[in-house]
């Protein structure tokens, strides 16, 4: 994850603090989307009966795409079913949510890395 899906992380920079419905889908980050939910699904059907994350209980793999979940909420991506579930498991664990509430404390501003952020 951390060096793949560079359209997805180029076009829909992670600011969890911040809500930018729309913004970012370009033809390219449109097929990374679509990539990871194909992932998110097969692992899930594959590996996922023992719990609500990609392989029941949570792992590494969770880990990584815990950041992919901001994004998607971040740039309010229209997702299957199946992928909104995850994002909402994801998003409930205390451990990514300790980690949204920092986010949203902090007021540093690098207008580089927030692209359709205003200060």
């Amino acid at each position: 994850m951390h060096s793949g899906f560079q359209a997805l992380r180029g076009a829909m920079g992670m600011n969890i603090r911040s809500r930018h419905a729309g913004k970012g889908v370009t033809p390219q980050s449109k097929q990374d989307i679509d990539r990871v939910v194909e992932i998110w699904t097969e692992c899930r059907r594959r590996f996922g009966a023992g719990g609500e994350l990609l392989f029941g209980r949570f792992s590494i793999a969770d880990a990584f795409y815990a950041p992919v979940v901001t994004r998607f909420e971040t740039y309010a991506v229209a997702l299957p079913p199946a992928a909104q579930g995850y994002c909402e498991a994801i998003r409930k664990l205390p451990a990514v949510r300790e980690w949204c509430e920092a986010a949203r404390r902090e007021t540093e501003f690098v207008a580089a890395d927030e692209p359709y952020a205003s200060r």
